[in-house]
This record gives C-alpha cells, sequence and structure tokens, in this order.
C-alpha cells in the first residue's frame, strides 16, 4: 500500500497555477503558519494578465512587530484603498473572459469587507477557489515550522515563489483574452484560468 502523499505549502494570496496543481495532487496538504513572513512572496501578491501584460497586485500589511514576526500574525493594513483597487484591476483585466461574470459574485464580497489577518484573508479565499476548481485535498495547519523528514513531505513553502521559476515546465496554452498581444503567459493567479476556462480548469491542473 502507498503511503499518503503529503505536501507542505505556504500560503498564498490568490496563488498562482502550480499551487492548486499541487493541491489537486496531494491527499494531504499542510498550510505553514509559523513561518516567518517575507515580503516581495506570494503571501501578499498575485499575477494577472492584463491589458498591458502581467500587473502584480500587492496587498499592504502593518509593519510587523518585530524581523522574526509569524506569517500566521501579519495584519492587513487599510490604507491605499487597496481593496477597491484590486477589485477594480481584476474586473478591467477579466470581465470579458468567458467565466468572470459566473464567478464574480463569489469573489466580490472579499473585497466588500476588512480582514484583520493576511492569513485568515488567504486561506478563506483558497477555500472557495479549491471549492470552485472541485479540488478537495485534506487540509490542516502546521503545528511547527520544523518538518519530520520520516513522513515524506514534499515542502513546496519556499520554491513557489515569484522570483523564482516555476516547478513545472510543461504548461499547455489556454485561452487567454490578450494572448494576441502579448503571447501565452504560464502560472499566472489561479484566478487567470478559473475566468478563462471555467469548469475546464480542473482538467488543465
Amino acid at each position: 500500500m502507498s503511503e499518503e502523499k503529503i505536501i507542505l505549502l505556504s500560503c498564498a494570496y490568490l496563488a498562482p497555477i502550480e499551487y492548486y496543481a499541487l493541491m489537486n495532487q496531494g491527499a494531504k496538504v499542510i498550510i505553514e503558519q509559523h513561518d516567518h513572513y517575507i515580503k516581495q512572496t506570494y503571501r501578499n501578491r498575485c499575477r494577472i494578465y492584463s491589458a498591458n501584460g502581467v500587473q502584480i497586485l500587492s496587498i499592504p500589511v502593518e509593519k510587523p512587530d518585530s524581523l522574526k514576526s509569524l506569517t500566521r500574525d501579519i495584519r492587513v493594513a487599510d490604507h491605499g484603498n487597496w481593496r477597491h483597487l484590486h477589485w477594480q484591476a481584476i474586473t478591467s483585466a477579466y470581465n470579458s473572459t468567458p467565466f468572470f461574470e459566473y464567478y464574480a459574485d463569489d469573489f466580490r464580497p472579499f473585497y466588500q469587507k476588512s480582514f484583520r489577518y493576511l492569513f485568515d484573508f488567504n486561506e478563506q479565499l483558497r477555500d472557495l477557489i479549491c471549492s470552485l476548481l472541485d479540488v478537495s485535498p485534506s487540509v490542516s495547519y502546521s503545528e511547527s515550522f520544523e518538518v519530520d523528514s520520516k513522513l515524506g513531505v514534499l515542502d513546496c513553502r519556499e520554491s513557489i515563489h515569484p522570483k523564482k521559476n516555476p516547478l513545472r515546465e510543461d504548461f499547455e496554452p489556454y485561452y487567454q483574452v490578450f494572448e494576441s498581444r502579448f503571447g501565452f503567459i504560464p502560472d499566472l493567479s489561479i484566478v487567470d484560468l478559473l475566468f478563462n476556462m471555467g469548469p475546464e480548469s480542473i482538467s488543465y491542473l
């Protein structure tokens, strides 16, 4: 009998496609909550496909209490009207996609109310996205940062990163609205796949 696959991931804001591809492969997923918060990662940013190419959306956070603050303790900052700006950017980028109107009402509430903690915001969004994708891994949260090597965990906490190449190289092209301008762009936020491909997204994963 084969051992159950366990995948360890950091929390992420509208994570890239490979993040959810891993979730779709793993019978058990552990979301890290004891890592030290690091700037310029997918923890508070995502990449979407706008009319001008790749656009990065970043959630502003309050300055951590220390250099080693845990991600689960990072608070969302309310300055800059970021919720309105993010939803406006997402709408502008995807309102002409085949499935934006189908899913818009599911996402809009996340940009209309305040969340105190980044971790909670990300996780509630992830839970929604898994439901829309029909991806249903067994998700739990880390009890410490250390990983028991005996468990055979696939540690992807730092390998999925905006400044690193994707773990996989075989991203098949799918329909993207602005592809005629800039070509196919792989491994964007999962919303790019969802709004363009709808229920077929799970087959792509």
